[in-house]
């Protein structure tokens, strides 16, 4: 049984290993990499990725991040696509075929089949040399020296250059297209991720309470609409314009102050020019303001007017944080 800092060399290595197999693969990069950019940027149909193996899980991924960047893609298995899944690939199509080798026998069938098609080819291989280097319309290095398993046989090393080189294609070719954070909100609207991105402050501030008092309102009455709304504070509104604000944390340094506050009103334990956040920010932005200022609630305005309360409570309900 190895111990822990033997544990720790062999991570270590191993990681060590693949980056620099993957800070290799930029000296790699040839014109046939912007020309199956270009040939896909242009293409009136989808990519269609296959593999077989470890290769083809790659291929899942890869697929996964183009559709999720704008480039319509389908995964293809490389021994289900001789076996029938062919009538997947349209006229229009490109396809890219993974294998590490080239030359694995379910490549060897299916790269012909597609030729035959006139669908265009675009191989990601570490062996441009191969069977399928040689019948590919365009090439993409993906050769490393050595795999980091330590036999060099289960492919480590090889499958983390397959997908960088799928990553660098899809980064590609959404900066072509343009593909924005609104672009990309609508692809992925469930989770944190997309409510990051398309989450606005008022789609949470219209469903809370909107506790407002007048600048001359009685402490007591204060008390109760803060008390009643339950978000611990309370803007401070006259003609529809927010004034200032009072929080739980005003009224304790209040009454630390004073021994009789019947005579006080909402205007003498304000707080004068509270942050406040627009109704169309986006919740994101909420979440930064109240960070940088180490509050927990922001005054919410629309069109100039008060317009209810944003609570970090909210923020964290919603998986923003």
């Amino acid at each position: 049984m190895k111990d822990k800092n033997a544990i720790i060399k062999i991570a270590k290595q191993t990681i060590e290993m693949e980056s620099k197999a993957i800070l290799n693969l930029s000296n790699l990069i040839t014109n046939d990499f912007a020309e199956a950019i270009q040939l896909i940027y242009k293409s009136k149909g989808r990519v269609i990725i296959t593999g077989i193996g470890k290769s083809a899980i790659i291929a899942s991924k890869i697929v996964a991040t183009l559709n999720s960047t704008g480039t319509p893609s389908i995964f293809m298995h490389a021994a289900d696509a001789i076996h029938g899944d062919l009538g997947l690939i349209l006229k229009d199509d490109v396809v890219i075929c993974i294998s590490k080798s080239g030359n694995t026998p379910e490549i060897k069938v299916l790269v012909p089949l597609i030729k035959s098609a006139n669908n265009k080819m675009i191989a990601i291989t570490g062996n441009p040399d191969s069977f399928l280097g040689q019948h590919a319309n365009y090439i993409l290095n993906a050769f490393v020296e050595k795999e980091a398993c330590p036999n060099n046989l289960a492919p480590t090393t090889s499958t983390t250059a397959q997908l960088v080189i799928g990553d660098a294609l899809a980064v590609c070719l959404l900066e072509l297209r343009g593909f924005s954070s609104n672009d990309f909100a609508k692809y992925h609207p469930g989770g944190a991720l997309g409510k990051k991105l398309y989450l606005r402050v008022q789609d949470i501030s219209s469903v809370n309470l909107k506790p407002k008092v007048a600048p001359d309102t009685n402490i007591k009455n204060v008390i109760i609409e803060i008390t009643e709304k339950m978000l611990g504070v309370t803007a401070v509104v006259e003609n529809d314009k927010i004034i200032g604000i009072i929080t739980d944390g005003d009224l304790r340094r209040m009454l630390s102050r004073v021994d009789d506050f019947s005579g006080l009103t909402a205007k003498d334990i304000m707080g004068k020019n509270p942050k406040r956040i627009q109704a169309e920010a986006m919740a994101i932005d909420a979440l930064e303001l109240m960070e940088n200022n180490d509050i927990s609630q922001l005054l919410v305005e629309e069109n100039g007017k008060y317009a209810g309360i944003v609570h970090l409570h909210d923020l964290i309900k919603e998986g923003i944080i």
